[in-house]
């Protein structure tokens, strides 16, 4: 029997503060994951859904891309990971009857956690022009109405075709095939908006837009540097991997402007010693980097390794690299004091850094998006690898480049051609795969999407999966946009903003999650996913469908490109039929899946081939991995104004919000809060517990206000603060983004401080 959905939107404005604990995980963990599973499941569904999270017959988890060991626990999942599986595979479900109960304005007013928690959705459903309601709506011609306007269309350019990261490989290539046979290159994808600046530093240094290390690797290095990232709530998993790495011997260095509890100390709930020890210890060096400094500080240990006798890898360097000159007489003519100041560090912290990198043979840089959401991330993550190169610390076991990436299949999509920039060597198999010419010329990316859309250059957008409107940069600008478009058809398992901010039109195709079956008319079915380190491996779902008329994404997808194209040779309805065919043409488009329908079926799946890490081989325009040697960067602020970085509370998943807790960092009830350091809090007259709004300042000259956040004292780096997205992504400039990657630069606004009784109008 389907529970019922809470009825109300709770207040999120009045957050209780205590203090933050210093130890992630253990049993609270254990409690925190089978109380949101059982509200949402029940017990016995929750027991039959959790016991088949990431297992190898079992369906792998879409809270995020960190890979399994060969050998599974039992329970092989965490807090986050448990409650992402039962939001997706809860009992409630949003009906028609839903729809009828609630106008698009009064949804327009809720938050975007009551959406999420309202359940499944069960119904295509379509919003005309000038309604009030969403009406539901057949497959059939739901699926003719999208056709039909993009035909239309004067150029398939003026169609924006996003993906979310959940879309499985499968699907991810459809979805690619159809919009460029239909004639377009404009594939952004959530990619655009937090990993991007990783993978073009990664392109240009190394060869390979992807990370160096498998799971292996992180259980032999010596040293492993955890900067810009938060293990504890946005891959819990990883922790495990830290602590059997520290139980080896390795040293951990970690670079954030915050204390975290879970790179503190870990208390790993699949043990004894987790759940009734103290726990393990991971970090053995803490620096607490001045938000954007971190450029800075790699660049003063490349100029210690530099300069320091024995310490530079020569063997490795004469080589496999190049550029090496280049790079020392520019980390020679580094100034030390302005570079230091730059990352709020004192020298000590910064030569013992340097000590723990010299004595390590094998060393590790981790990374997330407190490295990608910068101005300067893309020079930022240069100066990372040439730390490793200098050291010889790429394509040896147990080191290497490790960009951790959030949802379960972002790195698959990309693989399987969801880029607004293909290569052309890409293009070139597809076309002979296919027979048709594809576009060459480069599509939109997310942040250039947005600006189509605002200038009526885009008139079409459809999303497979993902919250666009809350996930994006500069809320309004973002709202806006959408709201110019023709038509906006979002494929979703549940209810999100992305919903009710719509284009004169509006579908919503709902689809099914991981967690469930996907029969097909050849039989049952199953999808893949690559995972953070390049493992592909499959995902069979096994709980019945939240409603009998779900499509799958596949599906989806093969059905429109039929109503498209339909003088298309490609087979879609087979594509549909039988997953192994798309599998088949997957093997002959994409490097690395050959006999992929075989491969795929060996229990744990495969590893993806990657040159640096196999052979030391550099796949880049020089032959040899490149070093970089370009300006330090760090963020200026004015006097009297703060740094602020937007992130996770514990209790989310990017835009998903599971609840109204952050207990990791001691706030209960309530996410409109701002951390920031008490004596930063004093300059700016503001005290503990007061309400301010936050207003960020940008060279447009446009005002950006997020109203009424609480303030929190928080031992944060000093001139920094930090609060929770989507709710302060309004302040995040849409033109405001990294070099080269085009990413927002989300971690570094500069903003000031208005105590909110000293301004009007609604939050």
């Amino acid at each position: 029997m389907s529970r019922r959905p809470p009825a109300e939107d709770p207040a999120q404005d009045s957050p209780r503060v205590g203090a933050p604990p210093h130890t992630a995980a253990g049993l609270p963990a254990i409690g925190h994951a089978l109380g949101t599973a059982h509200r949402q499941m029940g017990v016995r569904r929750t027991a039959l859904t959790l016991l088949r999270v990431n297992q190898k017959d079992g369906f792998d988890c879409p809270g995020c891309a960190w890979p399994e060991e060969d050998r599974r626990h039992t329970a092989e999942f965490c807090e986050n990971g448990a409650k992402a599986v039962a939001e997706e595979a809860t009992t409630r479900r949003v009906t028609p009857g839903f729809f009828a109960r609630h106008p698009l304005s009064d949804l327009a007013e809720r938050s975007g956690y009551w959406l999420g928690q309202q359940g499944r959705l069960t119904t295509p459903m379509y919003l005309a022009e000038g309604d009030t309601h969403y009406r539901p709506i057949g497959w059939d011609e739901a699926l003719e109405l999208v056709a039909g306007e993009l035909r239309a269309l004067g150029s398939p350019d003026e169609a924006v075709f996003y993906t979310s990261g959940r879309t499985s490989n499968e699907a991810a290539f459809l979805y690619q095939l159809m919009a460029r046979e239909y004639g377009t290159n404009n594939l952004p994808d959530c990619s655009n908006m937090c990993h991007e600046s990783s993978g073009s530093a990664l392109t240009e240094t190394l060869g390979v837009g992807k990370g160096s290390v498998l799971l292996e690797d992180l259980h032999q290095a010596e040293l492993i540097i955890v900067a810009g990232q938060n293990p504890g709530t946005n891959h819990p998993r990883m922790l495990t991997a830290l602590e059997k790495a520290k139980r080896a011997g390795a040293r951990i260095i970690t670079v954030n402007p915050l204390p975290e509890a879970g790179t503190e100390r870990f208390k790993n709930p699949q043990n004894a010693r987790g759940l009734l020890g103290s726990g393990t210890p991971l970090t053995d060096l803490f620096l607490q980097i001045r938000i954007g400094g971190d450029q800075a500080l790699f660049r003063l240990l490349n100029k210690l390794v530099v300069e320091t006798e024995g310490a530079v890898d020569e063997e490795f360097v004469a080589a496999h690299t190049h550029g090496y000159r280049e790079l020392v007489d520019t980390v020679r003519e580094t100034d030390w004091q302005s570079t230091l100041a730059a990352t709020g560090l004192s020298e000590e912290d910064v030569r013992a850094a340097f000590e723990m990198v010299r004595a390590s043979r094998r060393t590790i840089v981790c990374w997330a998006m407190g490295l990608t959401q910068h101005k300067h991330s893309v020079a930022t993550i240069r100066e990372v690898v040439n730390l490793l190169l200098l050291r010889g610390d790429i394509g040896r076991p147990g080191s290497g480049v490790c960009p951790v990436r959030g949802h379960s299949n972002v790195q698959g999509d990309r693989t399987m051609g969801i880029f607004e920039r293909p290569a052309a060597s890409f293009l070139d198999a597809l076309a002979a795969e296919f027979g048709f010419e594809p576009p060459r010329h480069h599509g939109l990316d997310t942040v250039r999407a947005i600006r189509a859309l605002r200038d009526g250059e885009a008139k079409v957008f459809v999303a497979m999966g993902g919250n666009f409107v809350a996930a994006s940069p500069d809320t309004q600008a973002t709202e806006d946009a959408m709201r110019r478009a023709r038509l906006t058809v979002h494929v979703s398992t549940k209810l999100n903003r992305s919903h009710v901010v719509t284009g004169a039109r509006a579908l919503i195709l709902p689809t099914l999650g991981r967690t469930e079956r996907d029969r097909q008319a050849g039989g049952e079915q199953f999808v893949t996913v690559e995972d953070s380190m390049g493992m592909v491996h499959a995902s069979r779902g096994r709980l019945a469908p939240a409603d009998p008329g779900l499509l799958s994404e596949p599906a989806i997808i093969a059905r429109l490109a039929r109503l498209l194209l339909p003088d298309s040779a490609t087979p879609w309805q087979e594509f549909e039929r039988d997953y192994d065919t798309i599998r088949d043409r997957i093997a002959r488009v994409v490097p690395g899946f050959e006999d992929f329908n075989a491969r795929i079926r060996e229990p744990g799946g495969f590893t993806l081939p990657h040159a640096p890490r196999d052979s030391r081989r550099f796949p880049t325009a020089t032959g040899k991995a490149n070093f970089t040697a370009a300006p330090v960067e760090f963020p200026r602020v004015p006097e009297g104004r703060l740094l602020l970085q937007t992130l996770r509370s514990h209790d989310q998943y990017n835009t998903t919000i599971y609840g109204l807790d952050d207990r990791y960092r001691g706030i209960r009830g309530g996410r409109r809060v701002l951390l920031v350091h008490p004596d930063d809090a004093r300059a700016q007259g503001v005290a503990e517990g007061g309400l301010v709004d936050i207003t960020s300042e940008w060279r447009d000259g446009s005002t950006r206000t997020a109203r009424g956040f609480r303030v929190v004292h928080y031992p944060t780096a000093r001139g920094c603060a930090a609060a929770y997205y989507p709710e302060t992504n309004v302040l995040v400039p849409l033109d405001s983004t990294a070099d080269t990657s085009n990413t927002p630069t989300s971690k570094s606004l500069v903003v000031r401080l208005t105590p909110t009784e000293e301004t009007s109008g609604e939050r």
